[in-house]
């Protein structure tokens, strides 16, 4: 009883952690100096973060992301974003 009853806690624990949050990406922006990039709600404005789901900012990102027609994000186009 005891080991299912710790299953199922770390099982909730898990389900818990958001799916898609990317903490990485606001550690590297402020490595590059954005501290303005707190958080995932940065560029998403939704509980789970998605492309549905995007700030001014994280609609910037994904536009840079076309423009150079680049495989992912590159945190460095941080400095030409304007507020």
């Amino acid at each position: 009883m005891r080991r299912s009853t710790l299953l199922l806690a770390a099982a909730a624990f898990i389900c818990a952690l958001p799916v898609s949050a990317k903490m990485p990406w606001v550690k590297e922006a402020q490595k590059l100096g954005f501290k303005n990039v707190e958080n995932c709600k940065s560029c998403h404005t939704g509980a789970k973060p998605d492309a549905k789901s995007l700030t001014d900012m994280g609609k910037f990102l994904m536009d840079q992301k076309a423009k150079h027609k680049a495989d992912k994000v590159d945190l460095n186009w941080l400095k030409d974003y304007k507020k």
